[in-house]
């Protein structure tokens, strides 16, 4: 880990860089895929199954026969867990569904604005260490609650041709049209293009690797949208001198074991905390299952020590995490001063896992600093917004010259016409 005391301003700037990723030639290897499953359809998914994944697939849908299977694998605390988490994180998006409110701007002009779902969305799983069954809830739930008709997952499967029995679990229990065995970069193409089994989708959601990452956006170039840019998950914990080091190191550590190009940040006011933290952290690490994996991320993380919360937010800001913590005592003062975070997490007790499985908030979130300008996933992400309007004889007629003014301005002549002959048929009735 790499250790700041007080530094200067100039220095933040290259302390909120993220690990960069190699992309060398990655694009490249991205086309030559979608190009694959575009002219060979199923059996490329088939031949990339056993090539990336060491798996031998022939059919790569799941059938019913699976999911029940796998429902009778689960054991039922588990169940019961993710069942909990799915209502809680189904109440949340819930509030979420707008009233339909109409506004008459003009006397006699009325607009208002609708949700559409998107109709078919697809999902993507990442397979490797880590099986993110808590991602089905979080993008099923609030694509259900969209009415999305088609929602189709896409999940690699194990070197069996399995897939883990929690994904098909709580996809079934979501509600989940259509899951298939594939995955990485091929998984994103199929969902793009289209093959024999899986059908083309309007919208891609999830995460994944640097391959999956790069398809998501190659696939926007076939006019198929993605929840957000993605990369390796994050954590900025922000603690004053009431903050429990045990606490901040397990936040840290929770996010450093996604994997080796996580990153977290540790900022703190109180120099007692700050070394404390530093050494829990130390403590704690060796005795994780994943501590090889967690290790290598620290190497990449910063723990800073600075003056002031004021001074720790705004280099918070700068950064724009994905998970933002707040382990102070007087937390509500500062939400005001949060302009770039993902989700936020107030108080000692507001662990970022909670966020991760079951207090409600979505954990599908921007990361490398797209914070700035991107949200995480809501049920605003499966929707299309429509507008409406509605004009009356008379609001046509209140609203006409304005509209004629600024057409003519503009020299679009049949844009000032189209309300002109309108007012003139008003005009012939009198």
């Amino acid at each position: 880990m790499q250790v700041e005391i007080y530094p200067e301003k100039e220095k933040w700037s290259e302390l909120t860089k993220r690990p960069v990723i190699k992309r060398e030639q990655l694009t490249e290897i991205v086309a030559g895929i979608f190009d694959e499953v575009e002219k060979k359809g199923d059996s490329a998914l088939v031949e990339f199954n056993k090539k990336f994944d060491g798996a031998e697939v022939k059919n790569i849908s799941v059938s019913q026969e699976e999911i029940k299977d796998a429902e009778e694998r689960i054991c039922e605390e588990l169940k019961l867990a993710i069942q909990e988490a799915k209502e809680n994180i189904t109440k949340f998006h819930a509030s979420q569904i707008p009233e339909i409110e109409k506004i008459e701007t003009t006397n006699g002009v009325i607009c208002w604005r609708e949700n559409r779902a998107i109709e078919k969305v697809g999902i993507y799983i990442p397979g490797g260490t880590a099986p993110l069954f808590s991602t089905v809830l979080m993008l099923a739930v609030p694509a259900r609650l969209a009415g999305c008709e088609e929602i189709i997952l896409c999940t690699p499967p194990d070197k069996m041709g399995n897939i883990n029995p929690a994904i098909l679990y709580t996809a079934n229990l979501c509600g989940i049209t259509q899951i298939f065995k594939t995955g990485g970069a091929q998984a994103i193409a199929a969902m793009t293009l289209g093959t024999e089994s899986i059908p083309n989708v309007y919208k891609i959601f999830g995460p994944g690797n640097q391959y999956v990452v790069a398809a998501k956006e190659f696939a926007q170039n076939y006019n198929v949208a993605i929840d957000m840019p993605a990369g390796p998950s994050e954590v900025l914990v922000i603690a004053d001198e009431n903050a429990v080091p045990e606490f901040c190191a397990a936040d840290l550590l929770s996010q450093a074991e996604h994997g080796s190009d996580s990153q977290v940040i540790f900022l703190a006011t109180d120099e007692k905390v700050f070394n404390e933290t530093i050494l829990e952290t130390r403590k704690q690490l060796e005795v994780l299952p994943r501590n090889e994996m967690a290790a290598e991320s620290l190497n990449n993380s910063h723990f800073i020590l600075l003056s002031s919360i004021e001074e720790a937010l705004e280099f918070s800001n700068l950064y724009a995490p994905e998970h933002l913590i707040l382990a102070l005592n007087n937390f509500e003062k500062y939400i005001p001063q949060i302009r770039n975070a993902g989700s936020v997490f107030l108080g000692n007790y507001s662990c970022e896992s909670a966020g991760d499985y079951a207090s409600g908030t979505n954990h599908t979130l921007p990361t490398n600093g797209f914070a700035k300008n991107y949200s995480g996933v809501s049920l605003d992400s499966f929707v299309k917004k429509i507008t409406f309007q509605n004009l009356s004889e008379q609001g046509l007629k209140n609203l006409g010259k304005t509209i004629e003014v600024m057409a003519e301005t503009e020299g679009l002549f049949a844009h000032k016409n189209a309300v002109s002959i309108r007012l003139k048929k008003q005009n012939e009735r009198i």
